[in-house]
């Protein structure tokens, strides 16, 4: 009972803590792949963007990272919609890999901004230690870690119905099942692409938030999580927003869990060594099949 405890403490929540953010940077990168077929790579910086938007709002007024949320949406969207007008949407109709490259510019000039205005060291939300929650007197859960799993599911359920019940999560599949029959049935493409963004930075702030509230804050995180974040879009099959939840989320949980001692006493697996479980996840797939687990599309 003992080592199941420790396994679920220090592991197993973790591990669903880090799918979570995978997943909701995922989902976003699978919506922009499927509507305007390029690999956004500046993806995990808006993500950074987000987090230090709140950032921000806690150092000012003091209130919490949880309430900072909204503030944060607020300012990664405006920052989405303005990079899209200014620097995607003159090379719309240009070789995918002018987008592409023009989002690794977007990423290195995102990054600057934040070492500008808020430097290169790293920061927190808050100081100190703060005690887990206990439940049945063994199992302890970090209330952040409460919070972040729960509005994550919140969040997929939201991004759900906007899909499935709302016109513009229609029109967001028929664009994406094919553009040209998408307008001339109608559907404002552009308008699309807007909802697409707002939808895709949204998840993005919340996820930037999430991962600067469980760990700490620096001018490189969302860079950083890009790797495992294509691994599960990969995984769970190139624009299905529902295939980049399941991929989030277990690339999270291999992840943690290859840490735990599964053969004697050490590690399977050095913790400093686990985004290469995500590479391998991703090179696997690929090779095994390469349209994922929700049979994306595949170029």
């Amino acid at each position: 009972m003992g080592e199941l405890l420790v396994f679920f403490n220090f592991y197993f929540v973790p591990g669903l803590v880090l799918g979570s953010i995978y997943a909701l940077g995922a989902i976003g990168v699978s919506l922009v792949f499927g509507i305007l077929r390029f690999a956004h790579f500046a993806h995990g910086d808006l993500m950074s963007v987000g987090a230090f938007i709140a950032l921000a709002v806690v150092s000012t007024t003091g209130m919490d990272p949880l309430y900072a949320i909204p503030f944060a949406i607020v300012g990664t969207v405006a920052f989405t919609l303005g990079i899209d007008k200014v620097f995607y949407k003159p090379f719309r109709d240009k070789s995918t890999i002018v987008l592409v490259i023009a989002s690794f510019g977007i990423a290195l000039m995102l990054r600057s901004l934040i070492l500008v205005s808020w430097g290169g060291e790293v920061q927190t939300y808050s100081v100190g230690i703060v005690r887990p929650l206990v439940f049945l007197d063994s199992i302890r859960i970090a209330e952040r870690h409460i919070w972040i799993i729960g509005l994550t599911v919140i969040l997929m359920l939201i991004v759900h119905w906007i899909l499935t019940r709302t016109r513009t999560g229609k029109a967001m599949r028929a664009v994406s099942d094919s553009p040209e029959l998408a307008r001339l049935a109608g559907i404002s493409t552009e308008n699309v692409v807007k909802a697409t963004w707002i939808i895709g930075g949204s998840l993005c702030a919340c996820a930037g938030v999430f991962i600067g509230w469980d760990t700490q804050l620096q001018a490189t995180m969302g860079w950083d999580l890009m790797l495992p974040i294509f691994a599960a879009t990969i995984l769970g099959g190139i624009g299905r927003p529902y295939g980049a939840m399941a991929g989030g989320l277990i690339i999270g949980m291999a992840e943690e869990i290859s840490a735990y001692a599964w053969l004697g006493d050490g590690p399977l697996l050095s913790p400093g060594y686990k985004t290469g479980i995500a590479f391998a996840i991703m090179v696997l797939m690929l090779i095994w099949r390469p349209s994922g687990l929700f049979r994306g599309r595949v170029y």
